[in-house]
């Protein structure tokens, strides 16, 4: 009846002309019928009411079934389905809110497309990574497991649901006593002939305002065998280096040495011999070291004077103490730590450094003791510091690279880490730090 072109407000303007000019005839007839004016004024707009309530409802009912559709359509968002669309050919304020009305659903849709698909390629991931990865809730059960999880501790079967408890005892000993243990770790599942070596990587985290753990279990059994076989290749190339440059001139001298005794002039042995004499304690000392790097015992843990220790090291190398006159007492092998000390303070001696520069600082942390080697030699670059805790690694040109591992060792060997930094102004500090 009406254009629905038209806005809300001069549809109901017009309805309003038109329901006062139809109550002023209707009017005038029945004050000409009843001769009573005053009633038909009265009457009249009450026989008009239906009839103007008809016209309005039928001409807004376009605008009401619209509402309901927008509410329909936010529900459906509401419950994550966005595969509605409104239409709305008016040309208005209400085709406007339509346009939005499908544009906001067009992106939700496009969001929602793209969540679903990052979901997936997530899901991917998780399922086909070679890292067994394990998702507990608070009640240790488990919530998620990829498929590298399954064939580690579920024979290949779903694990979700499970207890993870239950789980474990049918898991092989050496993975139920790391995860007994806490924290991260290595452990090695099999015999000596068919071992296979794994990292444990446990991390806490709230999910749902609940707290999970993930449990990451990942093999490293052929990467740490390729770096085995690197590392023994290195170790042979070493070896044979030093051996090849003792052992060369000393074959060749003990030929000069031959040919002087045949011709009798034996003024020149002496010095022949000794040559040979200092190339062979080089050689020695040599394989000691190496011998000394790959048989380094256990430490054997004992309380150790502070003010006494320092005092047996400054009687071998020279250097500056900086600490505490009366630091305590710590509990360490003093034997190795002394010799992981000691060839710390000549390396620093070797760096260039002023031996008045070279000092040993030490500083008692609230649960550990930081141990400093210092000096004001030309530091390292970042190469030689990303490799230099690394065995067999030297710059020397007579180095056998095991000082500074040997160094590490002894502080892991303890409990404790060792660290490189370049000093602001020049120079090395080689940090240390010890269990209290």
């Amino acid at each position: 009846m009406f254009n629905r072109r038209l806005t809300l407000s001069v549809t109901f303007t017009i309805l309003a002309a038109a329901y006062l000019v139809l109550t002023s005839v209707v009017a005038v007839l029945l004050a000409a019928v009843l001769e009573e004016p005053w009633w038909a004024i009265l009457i009249a707009p009450a026989m008009l009411l239906p009839l103007l309530y008809y016209h309005v409802r039928r001409a807004f009912a376009p605008m009401r079934s619209l509402f309901r559709a927008l509410a329909g359509t936010v529900a459906s968002y509401r419950d994550g389905d966005f595969g509605f669309g409104l239409s709305w050919h008016a040309k208005n304020e209400l085709g406007d809110l339509v346009d939005a009305h499908n544009a906001l659903g067009d992106a939700l849709r496009d969001q929602r497309l793209a969540l679903v698909q990052r979901e997936l390629l997530l899901d991917t991931m998780v399922q086909h990574t070679p890292v067994a990865m394990v998702l507990i809730d608070p009640h240790h059960r488990v919530v998620h497991g990829n498929l590298a999880a399954r064939k580690l501790l579920g024979d290949g079967k779903r694990v979700e649901g499970r207890s993870f408890d239950e789980i474990l005892e049918r898991a092989p000993e050496a993975l139920s006593e790391a995860l007994h243990r806490g924290g991260d770790g290595m452990f090695t599942v099999g015999d000596e002939e068919h071992e296979e070596i794994y990292h444990l990587s446990r991390r806490t985290f709230r999910l749902n305002g609940r707290k999970h753990e993930l449990i990451l279990l990942r093999q490293l059994t052929a990467e740490l065998r390729r770096q085995e076989v690197q590392t023994w290749k290195k170790v042979i190339r070493v070896i044979s280096h030093e051996l090849n440059n003792s052992l060369a001139p000393i074959a060749s001298l003990a030929h000069s040495g031959a040919e002087l005794v045949r011709r009798g002039q034996y003024e020149r042995l002496p010095n022949a011999l000794a040559t040979i004499e200092d190339r062979a304690r080089h050689l020695e000392g040599f394989i000691r070291d190496y011998a000394r790097f790959a048989k380094l015992p256990a430490p054997r843990v004992e309380a150790v004077d502070w003010k006494r220790f320092v005092a047996q090291l400054r009687s071998q190398v020279e250097f500056v103490y900086d600490g505490a006159e009366e630091p305590g007492v710590g509990r360490f092998d003093a034997a190795q730590l002394s010799q992981c000390l000691l060839n710390l303070l000549k390396n620093a001696h070797e760096s260039g450094s002023p031996a008045g520069d070279v000092a040993l600082a030490l500083k008692r942390l609230p649960d550990s003791w930081r141990i400093e080697v210092l000096d004001r030699g030309s530091g390292m670059n970042e190469a030689v510091l990303a490799n230099a805790l690394l065995p067999f690694y030297s710059t020397k040109r007579h180095g056998t690279g095991l000082g500074l591992a040997l160094a590490r060792e002894i502080a892991e060997a303890h409990g404790g880490r060792i660290a490189l930094l370049n000093r602001q102004g020049g120079g090395l500090c080689v940090a240390m730090t010890l269990p209290a």
